[in-house]
């Protein structure tokens, strides 16, 4: 960083009050982002096995919330630079935050998702440490990769599906996969849209993300072609497992949104990604409430 930038960075890190600082912890975290995880790997316990292990659900989400949260935080630590292009407005460019409390704040969260992973099943371990692996790496030495940064990511998001089922030792039954499968896929097509959104800082820094190695209308191609696979196994569920017409009240809609938010994107890449994500919860509630259907009644 130039002398003149460091400085002023760190005039209004010192500048900064207790209370901005705080704020900007909790928007280092993504507030939304967290609560989202949160919700997918209720779900996927949900589906795979109703409310039959309630501590281990609860375990389960704060692990999910704890590492989101953290590898958001980390993300922005070292996306700061980029981060002063894109998007200065975030913590630590606009000095709500200093560079090393982001990082030791990130620290104590792993700490937290650490903890809460601890008393679940083998399975489940061992996909929390895959993750917690995967999210340290992503910024160093996957996100400037072309498209394996939006795989990572997209199987990160995914495996929270995976990761609530294996927390009450459910089995990895079709319309879980299907869930991992819907979900990761329809990540890497927002992941896409994003990095669409940001090649200006992405190629100040140096970075070979998709759209900078292979253009953005290929990029946001490849990422409706994705997302079509999945929209294409949303109905597996209700042909072979067991979900049935409250199913398909909700997911058809949600393919909808999403194929519409894919389409968006060509135009409009922040909101074509925002509807992504609307769809994609859309669809995790669909699951739900075939699952409940599925068992004539929220299974206990």
């Amino acid at each position: 960083m130039p002398p003149a930038a460091e400085s002023e960075s760190s005039v209004r890190e010192a500048e900064s009050s207790p209370s901005e600082t705080a704020r900007g912890l909790l928007e280092l975290t993504r507030p939304g982002n967290v609560a989202a995880a949160g919700v997918l790997t209720f779900t996927g316990a949900f589906v795979a096995d109703g409310l039959l292990a309630p501590a281990a659900i609860v375990a389960a989400v704060a692990a999910t919330i704890f590492a989101t949260a953290a590898g958001n935080a980390v993300n922005d630590y070292f996306d700061r630079e980029i981060d002063r292009i894109n998007r200065p407005s975030r913590p630590i460019p606009r000095g709500a935050v200093s560079e090393r409390g982001a990082l030791w704040f990130s620290v104590a969260l792993f700490a937290g998702a650490v903890v809460s992973a601890a008393v679940l099943p083998v399975t489940a371990i061992a996909i929390a440490v895959v993750n917690l692996v995967a999210l340290l790496a992503y910024t160093e030495l996957f996100k400037g990769l072309p498209g394996v940064g939006n795989v990572v990511v997209a199987y990160l998001t995914g495996s929270t599906f995976l990761f609530g089922a294996a927390a009450v030792d459910g089995a990895f039954e079709t319309t879980v996969l299907v869930l991992f499968a819907l979900s990761a896929m329809a990540t890497f097509a927002r992941e896409v849209a994003k990095d669409v959104e940001d090649v200006a800082g992405d190629r100040e820094e140096g970075l070979r993300t998709l759209p900078i190695v292979v253009g953005e209308r290929r990029s946001l191609t490849l990422g409706v072609a994705v997302l079509a696979v999945a929209v294409a196994s949303s109905v597996v569920p209700f042909l072979v497992g067991g979900f049935g017409a409250a199913y398909l009240a909700l997911v058809l809609p949600a393919d909808s949104v999403m194929l519409w938010g894919a389409a968006r994107a060509f135009s409009d890449p922040s909101a074509g990604q925002s509807r992504l994500k609307q769809g994609m919860l859309l669809a995790t509630a669909a699951f739900i409430a075939g699952r409940i259907t599925a068992s004539g009644g929220v299974p206990a």
